[in-house]
């Protein structure tokens, strides 16, 4: 019986578990759309400021202008991670945290310092309990960000990159691609590539870039010069992308912790399926035991 007892309190904790993990999957599930709905909305004027930007500086600039143009020698690298605040979407956080780590060691091995920016709970704890301070920090806001989050970092990297502190920034985050997948993206923000001003909206994926076609510019003439033009389009391009992205991985968040808690409830039904097996088995042999006993007695009663 003590063994019944065990297994039927072991039942009633994975309920209470799938209680839980179900729960969940319907809140992510409600929340994903509603993710997904800002990152398409915010998609076209992130689209159109690229392409502004690509044709402000494919038809009129001379290049000049000192986000446009590489430091001689990469001394620095800035990593801007996002991931999350909490927990419980699968491989959502530590894979990105992990591409983030060895992505820095793989500098430093190469003589190349390198900082970070953390958009999220998980990653900002992550690095300080390894000693990497982030040089900025962002958490509680990973599932609704904010512009003047972006804005805060678009200022910082883009006065770090002219002052000539930081020579390259990457911005690494999960794309959404729809309700159920995830990519992870790691793109580089600075210096912009000149394949990014020859094909401003370029796909995610690499298999998609045969399809797309380089942009030929016409000519514009500018009053002012077009580099100022471009002074004026950096800081909303930057802040535009950086707040997209945010936005993109607030949606990814939300669809790995739906397939996480999905997964977590269907492993839950399970183990609860194999532990009903057992408790009606033990309870099945106990029941046997005793009528054996009772048998028993009754003949020992009739011997007498």
């Amino acid at each position: 019986m003590a063994n019944l007892r065990e297994i039927s309190r072991r039942m009633s904790s994975v309920r209470s578990t799938m209680q839980i993990t179900r729960t969940m999957e319907m809140i992510s599930t409600a929340r994903i759309q509603k993710a997904l709905g800002r990152a398409e909305e915010a998609g076209p004027y992130k689209d159109a400021i690229t392409n502004m930007l690509a044709n402000v500086a494919g038809a009129g600039s001379d290049g000049a202008h000192p986000l446009l143009m590489p430091h001689a020698t990469e001394r620095h690298v800035l990593l801007i991670v996002v991931a999350s605040d909490r927990g419980l979407a699968g491989g959502f956080n530590i894979l990105q945290q992990r591409a983030a780590e060895s992505e820095m060691h793989a500098l430093n091995a190469r003589g190349i310092r390198t900082s970070i920016i953390t958009c999220g709970r998980k990653p900002t704890e992550y690095f300080t309990y390894r000693k990497i301070k982030p040089a900025l920090s962002f958490v509680g806001s990973s599932s609704e960000p904010t512009i003047d989050q972006a804005d805060r970092i678009a200022s910082y990297v883009m006065d770090g990159y002219v002052a000539g502190k930081i020579d390259r920034v990457v911005l690494m985050y999960w794309h959404a691609k729809n309700r159920v997948d995830q990519v992870q993206v790691s793109e580089q923000l600075l210096p912009i590539r000149k394949e990014k001003l020859m094909m401003p909206n370029q796909p995610r994926t690499s298999e998609a870039m045969s399809e797309v076609k380089h942009e030929l510019f016409p000519n514009y003439s500018f009053e002012p010069s077009a580099t100022e033009v471009l002074g004026y389009l950096m800081p909303a391009y930057f802040r535009t992308v950086i707040y997209h992205a945010l936005l993109d991985s607030a949606a990814a968040e939300h669809g790995a912790r739906r397939r996480a808690m999905q997964s977590a409830t269907d492993n839950a039904k399970e183990v609860l399926s194999t532990l009903g097996r057992t408790y009606n088995r033990e309870r099945q042999g106990a029941i046997t035991t005793e009528l054996n006993e009772i048998i028993g007695g009754a003949s020992a009663l009739e011997d007498k």
